[in-house]
């Protein structure tokens, strides 16, 4: 599946790695952390190399709402209770501020990618409350917000909270044109080049890839959603997420404004200008990866609310899933990894990576420039948390080990896998063994060992994205066996 934003913008291509470089700065990862982070230090004058495992902005960062806003549904409410009112504080002048610099550099470069300026709701019709206590926590921090009644949005609702002067975009357009500006300001990018290795050396870091060459340089800025391998352990800090987006024209216009509800199930809309004033797109379904089989049930959940909501049939156009990682105290890690101050890291975003990804980059810009954090800190990518943290970082380890001692529950099948059908995959036991198997459009059967090449857990079927996935740290790979996400980075082994 390509969402909406792949299928719908050009992206130039650019050249594998074929010979050792070196540079000042190696980005790991050409998504909207990545490609920003470069962008900013090449104007800061430094030398910047960029390799992407595949192609430029199509991950997760091409599989986003293209929201950039402050507004992260009820977060600061509960910032405020749990880190006090000066990081909360702060957590709500960075994204905010973000806003403004993503829009910099859209104004500086010329970048066509449908950027708006809208305002952004969070909305309940079940709990008034809820909205009134996030009400306060916005206003106390001084952010643009206001509470309203609700019926502004355009969606059934009896309280909501409005930010305005918020932005939506096209995030792959806006990435095709950070790139092409990047390249302009003397920045290299190599596509189809993964990265299986980063080693500190005296001098720095030294970047292996699965081709062979290599790149020396005195930082390196992991910015592959989650970090390689076992880069900092940042594999048992956080959580891996997934969510379920789809885009639908409306019998009617679509609402102006971006939203998303605290009621379960959660849905997040905002218009699609390429589908025309009744475009609209709703992203929801979120679930830990690796943890449903039946995602196609999803798909079609989003579409029967649009029907029930507009009170008529629609149908799905594209659909696509996003991928991200959550924290134990719900602010991301940003910074230097633990034990080394060449190789710095960002991850666990908590589904807002635009805002809070253009934040990280600001604070890449910083640290290489050897000057201080302007956020004095708070993500810092170190920090090993207060005793809530903690406490959940163990809880959810321990979910981790039962997903490694479980297994599968794999069904039998007689005879071998000559009886699968096109468009069927799944978990199956052969002559005892369990083996991965999925029969694609064009009649081929590919099978693979389901066990993850990161730390070795049991992987999961997933039937609508034709994905394995991992529900211990978060890795998925094709039905072929290739690498979609890390922290992998080895392909399965073929059965």
């Amino acid at each position: 599946m390509v969402s909406v934003w792949s299928a719908t913008a050009e992206i130039s291509q650019y050249e594998p790695l074929r010979t050792d470089r070196r540079a000042d700065v190696v980005v790991v990862g050409a998504g909207w952390i990545g490609l920003t982070t470069a962008l900013l230090l090449a104007q800061d004058g430094a030398d910047v190399v960029v390799l992407e495992a595949g192609r430029i902005a199509t991950r997760t960062s091409g599989n986003t709402t293209g929201k950039v806003t402050s507004q992260h549904s009820t977060i600061y409410a509960d910032l405020l209770d749990r880190h006090g009112h000066d990081k909360a504080g702060l957590y709500a002048e960075a994204n905010q501020a973000a806003i403004d610099q993503v829009a910099a550099l859209v104004q500086t470069h010329g970048i066509d990618c449908e950027l708006t300026r809208a305002p952004a709701f969070v909305y309940s019709n079940e709990s008034e409350s809820e909205i009134k206590r996030e009400a306060e926590a916005a206003l106390s921090l001084r952010l643009p917000a206001q509470q309203t009644d609700g019926r502004e949005i355009g969606l059934p609702a009896v309280a909501a909270l409005r930010f305005d002067n918020q932005l939506y975009l096209h995030p792959v357009k806006f990435l095709a044109g950070v790139a092409t500006a990047l390249t302009a300001a003397g920045g290299q990018i190599f596509e189809q080049t993964r990265v299986t290795d980063v080693d500190t050396e005296d001098d720095g870091v030294l970047v292996s890839t699965q081709g062979g060459p290599k790149v020396r340089a005195r930082h390196a800025v992991i910015a592959t959603l989650l970090p390689i391998g076992l880069i900092g352990g940042y594999f048992a800090k956080t959580r891996p997420q997934q969510s379920h987006g789809i885009a639908v024209r409306l019998p009617v216009e679509a609402p102006a404004g971006m939203a998303i509800s605290i009621d379960s199930p959660v849905r997040s809309t905002r218009p699609w200008p390429g589908g025309g004033p009744n475009g609209l797109i709703v992203v929801g379904g979120g679930h830990e990866t690796g943890s449903e089989e039946d995602t196609a049930a999803i798909y079609q959940s989003l579409t029967d609310w649009v029907s029930s909501t507009w009170n008529h049939p629609c149908q799905a156009e594209y659909r696509w899933s996003a991928h991200d990682y959550s924290t134990a105290d719900q602010l991301p890690y940003v910074g230097r990894t633990p034990g080394s101050d060449a190789i710095m890291i960002a991850t666990g975003m908590h589904k807002w990576g635009l805002s809070n990804g253009m934040v990280a980059a600001g604070i890449f810009r910083e640290l290489v420039a050897g000057r201080p954090d302007p956020w004095g800190g708070l993500y810092d990518a170190r920090r090993i948390g207060d005793v809530k943290a903690v406490a959940k970082l163990l809880k959810d380890n321990a979910k981790v080990g039962k997903e490694f001692a479980a297994g599968h529950l794999s069904r039998a099948l007689h005879g071998g896998l000559d009886h699968l059908e096109v468009g069927q995959g799944g978990l199956f036991e052969i002559d005892g063994e369990k083996v991965g198997a999925y029969r694609d459009p064009d009649g081929q059967l590919h099978a693979v060992k389901p066990t993850c090449t990161h730390l070795g857990c049991p992987l999961n079927w997933n039937n609508a994205d034709t994905s394995w996935d991992c529900n211990c740290h978060g890795s998925r790979f094709s039905y072929d066996g290739s690498v979609l996400y890390g922290p992998a980075t080895k392909p399965l082994d073929r059965s």
